[in-house]
């Protein structure tokens, strides 16, 4: 058992060990990926100071064909602030002048790199640009990406994007939330509700109108991308068969049909109801009536209260009738200030009667009140099945005159520009690398280059796990408590397991096997000493008891002149000590036994009582010396259980 648990412990410090290598071996390949980011750039302005880790940074470039693009890394050039107002809000608020900042992120970051940054809070901020050719939906499919950080949290506002209809008459300096959109994308809070929308507007081939289409809610929790301050990736993925995909960090949080997934739906029913329709007045609902033929019973008493006095109880012996339960408190005292012309009477507060404390009751005594049994409340007639039921009633149906049926909704109106239209109470929202293309491993490759380095430099600042366990501690004080449990836990397990344990059965077996070992010298002498000793004990207890019967002294004194032949006996034991050897060994037992003989008779008597009186441990001594087959050792042995 043992062994296993020496292996057991062995194997705890074996994967230990690996783990740490593991470890180790992470840190060196995230170091090594630090180096070659490194090599790669070329370009670009370093500021080595506001970053923890020594990079240098390279502006994305598209490796394919794409409809736009934009780093923020240089000159702010295309983009165009609106100068127009909100329609149908107040004129203190209406126009659009929140402040936009091209600058780097105040964490984590990235020296050369810098974005687009929402600075102002609780105002309107519009700011567009034109694609660099026109997304047409025919045959390709459209991927939007771009990058968020919530630099400050977000309490309300929204981090969208609007993909701008084409029309002749598209004035970006006058872009405000009117302005036709063909799709909307991006996330957007407002108290508790997290929200990533991707919104289209399709249009009636009917009546030419349009209608916005949203897609159905993720069923992911996204409340960590809003408040962690990390910058992510969101990417809307939207193909030529009517399906679209919702991307965070690259992971799909949603996916579904154009014609399936959206609300309200793309094609409106085949049929609706008629709204000239209109209900009979002689139409019977009703799925139960009363009983039309059920008569109250004569005995019926409808007057009957609920409630009657009990008629059996008995006012409680002790009850005080001529004490209130409430009285004036004696020790309260009129205030100085009082003025009763202003504030009346003085009266004293009222407190609890002191003497109905110990009694079942003061005051009046009232009868309680109980259940009457006659009580059988107002007769209505039992409830009976409608023989006249029709059902619930509903307009009939009709065709649909606005029926339409569009098998393709991918095909919308085409996309010429980009804005942000949005309203915040958080400021310092971060944009970054904008791109809108039809591969997707081109928007992979813009990401690897962009918020791949983010997600890195971010990843190597962050603090350890023992700071980030502390850090959580001191929000939540109860968590220390879970952390000595789970420390605890293993050094206790490791302890009960791995702790040599007691080898009792081992120790015992060899005691069972231990050879009596020959007394010797200075073993001898010891006893002499302890015969001595109780020799003085009982001369002066002798002649401390001086109404002890005469039979008792004689026994004391026959005690006393044994001993001391013992004594003697022991000291010649002492001087023929070789020979005691000798017998040890086996030489000379012949003698031995006489001797024993000689002895054991002499004391027989005397033996016998001093045997039951002894301790269990000289009894045993008594036994070894008898099964050992030494003579001497014997004889002293038996000497010593019958003195005590």
């Amino acid at each position: 058992m043992h062994f296993q648990w020496d292996w057991l412990c062995l194997g705890v410090l074996i994967i230990s060990s690996v783990t740490a290598e593991i470890e180790n071996e992470e840190n060196q390949d995230t170091d090594v990926e630090v180096e070659d980011f490194d090599k790669q750039s070329e370009d670009g302005n370093v500021d080595k100071d506001k970053s923890s880790l020594e990079v240098v940074y390279q502006t994305p470039k598209p490796t394919g064909d794409v409809y736009f693009t934009e780093t923020f890394d240089g000159i702010l050039a295309g983009w165009v602030l609106s100068k127009t107002k909100k329609e149908d809000t107040d004129d203190n608020i209406a126009k659009y002048d929140g402040r936009w900042e091209v600058e780097e992120l105040k964490e984590s970051t990235v020296p050369g790199d810098r974005g687009l940054v929402l600075k102002s809070m609780a105002k309107h901020h519009a700011i567009s640009a034109m694609l660099i050719k026109s997304f047409i939906f025919d045959n390709k499919p459209l991927i939007v990406q771009y990058e968020v950080n919530f630099q400050e949290g977000i309490d309300c506002g929204g981090a969208y994007i609007k993909l701008l209809s084409r029309s002749d008459d598209l004035d970006l300096e006058y872009f405000f939330d009117k302005t036709p959109y063909t799709i909307m994308f991006g996330p957007d809070k407002c108290g508790e509700d997290y929200k990533l929308h991707f919104i289209f507007r399709h249009k009636n081939p009917k009546t030419g109108e349009y209608d916005e289409k949203h897609a159905k809610r993720p069923d992911v929790d996204l409340k960590k991308f809003y408040l962690d301050k990390k910058t992510h990736l969101y990417t809307l993925v939207l193909k030529p068969d009517d399906t679209f995909e919702m991307l965070i960090d690259q992971s799909v949080v949603s996916k579904g049909s154009l014609l399936e997934d959206m609300v309200p739906p793309v094609n409106p029913p085949k049929e609706i109801e008629d709204p000239n329709d209109k209900k009979p007045d002689d139409w019977d609902e009703r799925l139960k009536i009363p009983d039309p033929n059920a008569v109250k019973p004569d005995d019926w008493d409808e007057d009957e209260p609920s409630k009657i006095e009990d008629p059996n109880a008995v006012k409680p012996e002790g009850w005080l009738d001529d004490e209130p339960e409430y009285i004036p408190d004696p020790n309260a005292k009129k205030p100085e200030d009082w003025d009763e012309e202003m504030d009346g009477d003085w009266e004293a507060p009222q407190i609890p009667n002191p003497k109905c404390e110990t009694a079942p009751g003061c005051g009046q005594w009232v009868r309680p009140m109980m259940n009457n049994p006659n009580y059988k409340g107002k007769w209505k007639p039992p409830m009976i099945d409608n023989p006249n039921y029709q059902g619930i009633w509903s307009p009939r149906k009709i065709s649909n005159p606005d029926y339409f049926e569009d098998r393709h909704p991918f095909e919308m109106t085409a996309v010429s520009a980009i804005g942000l239209e949005l309203w915040s109470m958080t400021s310092d929202i971060y944009f970054d690398n904008f791109i809108i293309c039809s591969e997707k491993e081109v928007a992979d490759r813009w990401a690897a280059d962009g918020w791949g380095l983010k997600k890195l430099v971010a990843s190597a600042n962050e603090p350890g796990m023992f700071t980030q366990l502390v850090t959580a501690a001191e929000d939540h004080p109860w968590l220390w408590v879970l952390y000595i449990l789970t420390l605890a836990l293993p050094v206790g397990l490791g302890v009960l397991f791995c702790w040599p344990a007691k080898k009792i059965d081992e120790d015992t077996d060899f005691k069972k096997l231990e050879i009596p070992k020959p007394i010797t010298k200075g073993e001898l002498e010891q006893e002499g000493q302890e015969l001595e000793d109780d020799e003085v004990k009982l001369e002066e207890e002798k002649e401390n008891e001086e109404e002890i019967a005469e039979d008792e002294r004689r026994e004391l004194e026959e005690t006393k002149r044994e001993m001391m032949k013992e004594t003697k006996q022991m000291g010649r034991l002492i001087r023929e000590e070789p020979r005691i050897a000798r017998l040890s060994e086996g030489e000379g037992g012949e003698d031995t036994d006489e001797e024993e003989e000689n002895e054991v008779e002499d004391g027989s008597q005397e033996g016998d009582k001093s045997n039951k009186s002894g301790s269990e441990d000289e009894m045993k001594e008594a036994d070894e010396g008898t099964g050992s087959g030494d003579g001497p050792l014997k004889s002293v042995r038996k000497r010593r259980v019958r003195k005590d």
